[in-house]
């Protein structure tokens, strides 16, 4: 009885081989393996629909066959028909398996180009070899090896019987798929490719699946241009539309964005005028953005990013929010990604949410902010603690100190210390000396030189510090460690860093400062500038984001003479993120030879800083003139030196040398108050009272502590040395 059932339309599909690949082939015709391509043009399939017409009623088996036999006036008349095993054909219109009668009948017609498929597959003679047709059973039922065991058991009792050549090739090519896709699994993806070169007849659109495969072997064989042929070839030939759109979505898995933008170029418009491909749209424009955010320079198309904006927006999800903060903060768009952490940390606070709104609130000088959002995730991941410590080596920074809650302090400091972190540590001896506790300050130094022994900023200030508590064995010691390492502590003997006559006016006014409780209060300016100036205390500066995924690349100490220019400029970057500024200027040297015009700017204007960042300003002064530099950036050079320049010369007691430098930087910048209260200390040692008496009130007036400690000392001053006004 004729079986009524769903059947596919007709599908003559040519098989296309992949013989040569050494030859950076894929899906080559190879006519000798695979016979003539049924009248099509070489390298294509002839493919048609494979879902029934909407509204007609589901064709019979004989449709099936019928739809791919050639007219009559297409036949050659007398010519012979080709000899061919059609029980497989009664066998599959029997069991009611449309898909493997339509594989069946293809499979056929590449073979036998002028054979004619029956007009009832279920007309055929049934066959009456038992044993065979149970072969058939067993073969259509996927047990290979029982069919080959039965074949040999046959073949020893009957030694004339051969098997049909039908039932050989398709087990064979059964057996070949089975081998490919257990090598798939296995991840064995040269197993994969050689097993598709040798059975081309499964590279065709009735075995999407093993074209699948092969393309994922590619892809994970870093041949991403072979890949993308495989899946072309499915969106090319094949009509079934689920199977395009599973091509897709297993492509946009292993294949670059750029890549992928070649496959999208084949989708299909419904007659309603649907993209097929509508339906995952919203997760490829996910996915594109997601690569943006692991390669800064890769340029999503914005309306894939503007998709995503409107499913944050609609959709409510944190997940969508994250991947648009990470694409900005990427591209240093800080302040657009600031507003897609906050949304996503608001929604859910998780630790990328966390991670990526600390990133951008270091970057708006927002450390104390970045600090606590980040303290609950700090141990999420090593990135999450690298940002982390970044955050409170910004906190503890900040100039002039911020009086920071002493439970803060206490769980930055446990974290130092469980993570044996230099950087943090050498920011808490600063931030200690800012505050006037010498003894504090030396401890910490002392333990980010344990962490970070070649730390050249940790030992300057344990040097500094051991001074002011009058170690002068301390001082001698690192001295002689850092010899030849280090000028400026070498250097740290020659000049005094307290001048006697300020002190004995001061003193008083000392002595009541440490009667008060509080233990914060900060000491004069002259204490601060002359044991610190403002240009030798080293800050974390610039982006955040570098410090922690460039960072590491440059923890290594190494000898950047063999660099190339660019890479050594990019070092340089690192270091000083690293707050390694000695080092980093040697890079910026190497970087100097550059060809690059932009280069050598970038890399004189680094070394400059390097230098500044080390105390010493004769050498960045030198750096500065390497390179021709841009307005803004060689007035930030220039302020910079002259402040430095400025301080050099109170802290050798050379006064009228310091407001020389201070009136020439009053040209260029605007006044700071930190070096208008140094301007009011040099004309007090120069016993001009009446002007320093003039710029501490003024200062005073705007609430300025340090000016209205300078304003006393003026007073007392004046007790001492008559004026010379």
């Amino acid at each position: 009885m004729k079986s009524s059932i769903v059947a596919i339309a007709a599908v003559m599909t040519t098989a296309i081989g992949v013989a040569g690949l050494t030859d950076g082939g894929f899906l080559r015709q190879d006519n000798k393996k695979l016979g003539s391509l049924t009248g099509e043009s070489q390298g294509a399939s002839a493919v048609s629909g494979i879902a029934g017409e909407g509204g007609r009623g589901a064709p019979q088996f004989t449709e099936v066959a019928q739809a791919d036999r050639p007219s009559e006036e297409a036949k050659s008349p007398g010519k012979p028909q080709p000899v061919v095993d059609e029980s497989a054909l009664r066998y599959f219109a029997a069991k009611g398996d449309t898909a493997r009668l339509q594989a069946e009948i293809s499979r056929l017609r590449s073979l036998y180009p002028d054979w004619v498929p029956p007009a009832d597959p279920l007309a055929v003679p049934r066959n009456t070899d038992v044993a065979l047709e149970t072969m058939w059973r067993l073969y259509s039922e996927g047990r290979y090896a029982e069919v080959r065991k039965a074949i040999a058991e046959r073949q020893a009792k009957e030694t004339a019987w051969q098997p049909p050549s039908d039932l050989l090739e398709r087990l064979n090519v059964a057996e070949a798929r089975a081998r490919l896709v257990n090598a798939s699994e296995l991840k064995q993806y040269e197993t994969v490719i050689s097993a598709a070169a040798s059975t081309p007849s499964l590279l065709t659109c009735s075995e999407v699946d093993v074209l699948w495969h092969v393309a994922n072997a590619f892809a994970q064989t870093k041949r991403p241009e072979r890949a993308r042929d495989a899946y072309l070839y499915v969106l090319k030939n094949c009509e079934n539309a689920p199977e395009r759109l599973a091509t897709v979505q297993k492509a946009a898995a292993v294949l670059p964005y750029a890549t992928l933008q070649d496959l999208l170029a084949y989708e299909r418009t419904s007659p309603e005028g649907v993209p097929e491909f509508e339906s995952i749209r919203d997760d490829l424009a996910r996915r594109f953005v997601a690569e943006g955010d692991e390669d800064k320079t890769l340029a999503v198309d914005p309306k894939y990013v503007q998709r995503v904006e409107k499913l944050a927006e609609t959709g409510g999800t944190a997940s969508d929010a994250l991947l648009l903060g990470w694409y900005q903060l990427r591209r240093d768009n800080m302040s657009a990604a600031e507003q897609w952490f906050q949304r996503a940390h608001d929604k859910e606070d998780s630790a990328s949410a966390a991670q990526g709104l600390a990133l951008t609130l270091i970057a708006r000088k927002a450390p104390a902010e970045a600090e606590a959002v980040l303290y609950r995730w700090r141990d999420s991941s090593p990135d999450a603690l690298a940002t982390y410590f970044a955050a409170t080596a910004n906190l503890l920074a900040i100039d002039p100190p911020l009086a920071l809650d002493a439970a803060v302090l206490a769980r930055i400091a446990a974290e130092t210390t469980k993570a044996r972190e230099p950087a943090t540590a050498q920011q808490f001896g600063w931030y200690a000396r800012a505050l006037n506790q010498p003894a504090t300050a030396a401890q910490w130094f002392a333990t980010a030189l344990r962490w970070k022994p070649d730390d050249e900023p940790s030992a300057y200030g344990l040097a500094l510090s051991r001074d002011q508590l009058g170690d002068k064995d301390g001082v001698v010691e690192i001295q002689r460690l850092w010899s030849g390492r280090s000028e400026r502590i070498a250097r740290l003997g020659e000049v005094k860093e307290q001048l006697d006559e300020v002190n004995r006016v001061r003193a008083p006014i000392v002595e009541a400062q440490r009667a008060q409780p509080q233990a914060t209060t900060r000491t004069t300016v002259v204490t601060e500038v002359v044991e610190q100036p403002v240009s030798q205390r080293p800050r974390v500066t610039g982006s955040a984001q570098k410090a922690v995924r460039t960072g590491a690349g440059c923890r290594t100490t190494i000898n950047p003479a063999g660099m190339a220019p660019q890479a050594a400029l990019a070092r340089g970057w690192c270091l000083m993120d690293l707050n390694r500024p000695l080092e980093a200027a040697e890079a910026f040297e190497v970087a100097l030879q550059a060809s690059a015009s932009q280069v050598r700017e970038d890399a004189a204007y680094g070394q400059s800083l390097a230098y500044l960042r080390a105390g010493l300003t004769n050498k960045a002064a030198v750096s500065a003139t390497k390179s021709t530099q841009n307005r803004g950036r060689a007035d930030e050079l220039q302020t910079a030196i002259l402040a430095d320049r400025a301080i050099a010369a109170f802290n050798a007691k050379r006064y009228r040398e310091a407001i020389l430098f201070l009136d020439q930087l009053g040209q260029i910048s605007t006044r700071r108050q930190d070096l208008m209260v140094l301007r009011g200390y040099a004309y007090m040692n120069l016993k001009y009272h009446a002007e320093a008496r003039r710029i501490f009130e003024a200062l005073a007036a705007t609430g300025n502590r340090d000016a209205m400690q300078g304003l006393a000392a003026v007073e007392a001053s004046q007790e001492i040395w008559p004026n010379k006004n």
